[in-house]
């Protein structure tokens, strides 16, 4: 396992203007997003763990990954011919979650949102292409619970992922990430999941 504490991204304007599809770009509009980058950009420390681990026990819907089974049909299919997989969790960190803004002001709260996902999105591509160097990997391909295949592999299954890591306490001691009795991250922008050699 290891952990990524000071994931290096670039925070600019562009990069958040581009990840908001913003069809006008008034000076208005891209000033208040420069003044919420201003504020976000010296706290912004995203951070992510993930973990090398191999597949067992393939049968029906279910596999082992790192030693915990997961039950999940797709998965098991997207798996089927792959040993080694990467299980990840990247958040762009307390640090961001921490910046208050007046909940009267709306707008800004909505522009520093938006820099929270940026930084997600910046510091998840970061892991991916730190993965491909480092163990020499072409194409990666992900899959999270919960996500465009609810039924299939649950958002209960967060459990059995941060398990992957030593458990609910053990993420939250490494990367500030803690996962909600309904296994919902907090920091909200989190992501978790499992990266995979395609």
């Amino acid at each position: 396992m290891e952990v990524l504490d000071n994931i290096p991204i670039e925070l600019d304007l562009e990069a958040v203007v581009k990840r908001m599809h913003l069809r006008k770009r008034s000076d208005n509009i891209l000033s208040s997003i420069q003044e919420m980058l201003d504020i976000a950009r010296p706290a912004a420390r995203p951070k992510a763990v993930y973990e090398v681990a191999y597949i067992e026990n393939k049968a029906g819907d279910s596999l082992e990954i790192g030693g915990v089974k997961f039950t999940s049909r797709v998965l098991r299919i997207n798996l089927n011919d792959v040993e080694r997989v990467f299980p990840y969790i990247v958040t762009c960190g307390r640090e961001l979650e921490e910046i208050e803004i007046p909940s009267t002001d709306f707008i800004k709260g909505y522009y520093l949102d938006q820099i929270k996902e940026t930084a997600v999105v910046l510091a998840r591509q970061y892991v991916e292409d730190y993965l491909k160097k480092k163990y020499a990997l072409g194409q990666l391909s992900r899959m999270s619970p919960g996500a465009a295949m609810k039924i299939d592999w649950p958002i209960t299954q967060q459990k059995e992922l941060f398990s992957v890591f030593g458990g609910r306490e053990k993420v939250e001691e490494f990367i500030g990430v803690r996962l909600t009795d309904s296994f919902l991250m907090v920091p909200i922008k989190s992501v978790s999941g499992i990266l995979f050699p395609t």
